[in-house]
């Protein structure tokens, strides 16, 4: 519910398309999302890496990192991951209207949330990446030892286990990280950046 009032929003002298030009690039929200362990911060870091190197203008917002700051008020219950992700996707509006190619790896489970987010920017800036893998590989992977907690009872709310994640119905790219290596992920994304002309 909204509670502020009076509130008008201000338009900026320099525009999106300003801050785009003396970056050499084009502003995207680049959305992963898959179940836990499945490679999405992997993948957003490694690509960030890549990407900087190239000279882009880049920033990550990882799941984890967030928590700990903008959503530490937060927890796992379907309402909170409504909210999460919600503040996520306006997080995402004014990286995006900075002229940064951002990159978010959230689990983001339910589809309803992911579309309020694509809602919120322009046609073909909002790029939703399906970190696609087999729940087994994700357990076997497991590096913080969630999903063992999890299946042991000890974590509530755990998606993939005691939560659902609903699968993208239509993303831009699809990750099969059971086949793909971060490398081949990484530039499979480059390469659709370039077809779309993001990046040079």
């Amino acid at each position: 519910m909204e509670k502020s009032s009076n509130v008008v929003w201000y338009p900026h002298k320099v525009s999106k398309k300003d801050r785009e030009k003396i970056k050499n690039q084009k502003a995207c929200l680049l959305w992963f999302t898959g179940l836990p362990s499945a490679g999405k911060s992997t993948v957003a870091q490694e690509l960030e890496f890549e990407l900087n190197k190239k000279g882009l203008h880049t920033y990550v917002l990882d799941g984890d990192n967030i928590r700990h700051g903008l959503n530490k008020n937060l927890g796992f219950t379907a309402e909170d991951r409504q909210e999460n992700i919600r503040r996520i996707g306006e997080a995402g509006k004014l990286f995006v209207d900075a002229g940064i190619i951002t990159l978010t790896a959230f689990i983001s489970p339910y589809e309803k949330d992911r579309k309020t987010a694509r809602e919120l920017l322009e046609e073909g800036e909002f790029i939703e990446v399906f970190v696609k893998c087999s729940l087994e590989t994700c357990i076997e992977r497991d590096p913080k030892g969630l999903y063992k907690k999890a299946i042991a009872g000890e974590i509530p709310n755990f998606t993939g286990i005691s939560d659902p994640y609903e699968e993208p119905s239509n993303p831009e790219i699809v990750l099969d990280t059971d086949e793909l290596s971060v490398e081949e992920s990484v530039e499979k994304i480059i390469d659709y950046f370039k077809d779309k002309e993001i990046i040079k």
